[in-house]
């Protein structure tokens, strides 16, 4: 077949079997050594490449067969066009794999995962498959200078095709590299919806409410619209308790309790912040009560619900134990 010999068929065989077998040998000894390294990265490294080095090996075998075996010049032809393209291709994939892992680890790295969106993901696959493409193309022989011009000329329809597309791409670029949103942060629409940040991809943000809906909100909607961060500039935030007590009071008995059963929530309930002091101030003569604000600190968004429960439930009871009364709106009405 192909002008070949049992002898040469096995050749073949046993470069292109040796190799992949020694792809696999020297990959194992990579995922290994660097798996003993403490940076990140370097397991990133090692899961992108994955089975990659036994193919590596197994085409540098193909390559060492051309030389050693008498092909025609058209099958060699043919098997070197094949061995460069899956050559290159697997080159491209492996470097979009163990970029995007890389990405990964230095999204993790930054404070709160700043660049855990997509979209950086997304276009940095795409640029590196685009050149991959031109470098395969490129070693075939094939000039890739009219395709550049094409695409040069070709973009500027598709930008006026595609202007929304476009301006919901660098409205999430603008955001994400700004930092005041972040996959994990809690924001609040100006238009009133709410929740944590899901993703930002090249066209949209997504936002899970507490009920777990998903909102949908187009970048450009979101970079042009007022909106509450509320992990930013710091995660731990002010979680306030508006509080009434009768007017024949001990007004400092009720302050000191209220003061105290603020300390205990914060201490079990939101460790990160228990060196935090509570206050307690009054401010206002109400029309059935004097009202004061207990002002508590939560170290993250999730913690002050679980707060906001436990400290009405123990100031209620210590209350009832201090005989302090929280009134209900009542209206006192005398007659002549």
């Amino acid at each position: 077949m192909f002008g070949l010999d049992i002898t040469d068929w096995g050749t073949w065989a046993l470069l292109v079997v040796g190799g992949g077998v020694a792809g696999w040998v020297l990959g194992r000894i990579a995922r290994t050594a660097l798996a003993k390294l403490k940076w990140g990265g370097f397991g990133a490294i090692a899961a992108g490449l994955g089975r990659y080095p036994i193919l590596w090996g197994a085409l540098a075998g193909g390559f060492a067969a051309l030389e050693a075996v008498a092909w025609s010049d058209r099958i060699e032809d043919w098997i070197r066009t094949a061995l460069i393209v899956l050559l290159g291709a697997s080159i491209t994939f492996a470097v979009v794999r163990v970029a995007g892992g890389l990405a990964r680890v230095y999204s993790a790295s930054l404070e709160g995962g700043a660049a855990s969106a997509s979209i950086f993901l997304n276009i940095v696959r795409l640029a590196i498959l685009v050149i991959g493409l031109l470098a395969v193309l490129s070693t075939l022989g094939i000039s890739i200078t009219p395709m550049l011009t094409a695409l040069g000329v070709g973009g500027l329809a598709v930008a006026l095709a595609l202007q929304d597309t476009l301006s919901n791409l660098f409205a999430g670029l603008q955001i994400i590299s700004s930092k005041m949103v972040r996959a994990g942060d809690y924001v609040e629409l100006s238009s009133g919806e709410s929740g944590f940040v899901e993703d930002v991809n090249w066209r949209y943000t997504t936002i899970r409410q507490l009920a777990r809906n998903m909102v949908v909100v187009p970048n450009a909607t979101l970079a042009s619209t007022i909106f509450t961060n509320h992990k930013l500039p710091a995660e731990d935030f002010g979680v306030y308790m508006s509080v009434g007590v009768a007017y024949d009071s001990d007004l400092d008995l009720a302050e000191r309790i209220a003061r105290e059963v603020a300390t205990e929530v914060i201490a079990e309930f939101s460790p990160t912040v228990r060196d935090f002091e509570p206050s307690a101030r009054f401010h206002t003569f109400g029309d059935s009560s004097i009202d004061m604000t207990v002002v508590l600190r939560a170290g993250q968004f999730d913690d002050q619900w679980e707060m906001r429960h436990q400290f009405v439930k123990r100031l209620k009871r210590r209350f009832d134990e201090a005989g302090i009364e929280i009134p209900f709106p009542q209206r006192v009405v005398h007659t002549a």
